[in-house]
């Protein structure tokens, strides 16, 4: 299968650039796997659509403000994004202008109590930055950073916390796990009161989820990895789901691509936490999930390949089609779909 199979044609006035006032008035698409036939409802009548029994899995990472503006000795401009913690003060990071961040440039940051150093070039053209502070490396990052958009964002976002989900807890993503962001306390209070079971994993979202496949066949494309956590409370809940005959429902691909990474052929987990990179694509044989819900994603990336992968290539391209002609918000602060 070709990168070219999962392209379609988007109107750059559909891509999403400031979100709702409420979170839940997104629109849903509701997708049926087996027939490929699509309803359009609202967010906030998820209730009506999930099941009591149902196991929600949410992944409650949250958006680090990654994205830091400092300069080198030479008194040169530097951004800097922080992708993945490495220990010990060392950051996997993407620098600009990337050509004047080799190994040995020395960077200050706001007020010059944060400072680095790059100590290599990794492979990709990333680099291996080692930090030097004094006291909580998370509070300073609150002072000075600020939130990492995803680049076809182009309009300022005026309130952070509207990037990052209701329930978001655990440090560490480079993007948020958009999915979560139509969730409200209320809409999970009726969730639960309806009997559906809600539990949590972290999956620390790396902006690799934004890069575009670049082998033309799948098979050569390199996934990211990213670092998740299921705590044994997790996967319980799960594996009693699936014991039981309950439908176990993912929020987000991040959700879904640590469940299928985890679980064994039976779909059952165990306490785990560690890097991850599955590539979930067309012909992949789901173990754990039984339903999704996603925003909708960019062209030809790893995201509409595992929608893809969950519902069938014709089925999803069929409603990305509809999608545009009902002129649904596209990307991360666009509508939603529920596959099941």
């Amino acid at each position: 299968m070709k990168t070219s199979d999962f392209y379609y044609e988007l109107p750059q006035e559909l891509i999403a650039q400031t979100p709702l006032e409420k979170r839940d008035h997104s629109r849903l698409m509701l997708l049926d796997r087996a027939t490929g036939e699509t309803e359009d409802r609202m967010f906030y009548e998820l209730p009506d659509f999930l099941k009591a029994g149902d196991c929600l899995v949410l992944n409650d990472s949250r958006v680090i403000p990654a994205r830091l503006f400092g300069k080198r000795e030479t008194g040169g401009a530097v951004e800097v994004l922080l992708l993945n913690d490495k220990g010990g003060g060392k950051w996997e990071c993407l620098t600009r202008p990337g050509r004047k961040t080799n190994p040995g440039v020395r960077i200050s940051f706001g007020d010059g109590r944060l400072n680095a150093v790059v100590l290599d070039k990794l492979p990709g053209g990333n680099k291996l930055i080692q930090f030097e502070y004094e006291g909580i490396f998370l509070e300073i990052l609150e002072a000075l950073g600020k939130m990492p958009l995803p680049p076809y964002i182009t309009e300022e976002l005026k309130d952070s916390e509207r990037y990052q989900t209701v329930y978001s807890k655990n440090l560490g993503s480079a993007a948020a796990p958009t999915a979560g962001l139509h969730f409200t306390p209320e809409l999970l209070d009726k969730l639960r009161a309806k009997g559906v079971e809600v539990c949590f994993l972290t999956l620390h979202v790396g902006l690799g989820t934004f890069r575009p496949v670049k082998e033309e066949e799948l098979e050569n494309h390199e996934m990211h990895a990213e670092y998740c956590v299921i705590d044994k409370d997790t996967a319980e809940k799960i594996n009693r789901a699936k014991r039981e005959g309950r439908r176990v429902i993912a929020c987000g691909t991040t959700s879904c691509r640590t469940l299928e990474a985890v679980s064994d052929e039976a779909g059952l987990l165990r306490e785990f936490s560690d890097w991850i990179n599955i590539f979930i694509y067309p012909g992949y044989k789901f173990k754990c999930i039984d339903g999704l819900i996603t925003n909708f994603h960019l062209p030809e990336s790893t995201l509409i390949m595992l929608v893809s992968a969950f519902a069938g290539r014709e089925h999803v391209m069929a409603a990305y089609k509809r999608a545009v002609e009902e002129r649904y918000r596209f990307f991360s602060f666009g509508d939603a779909m529920l596959i099941s």
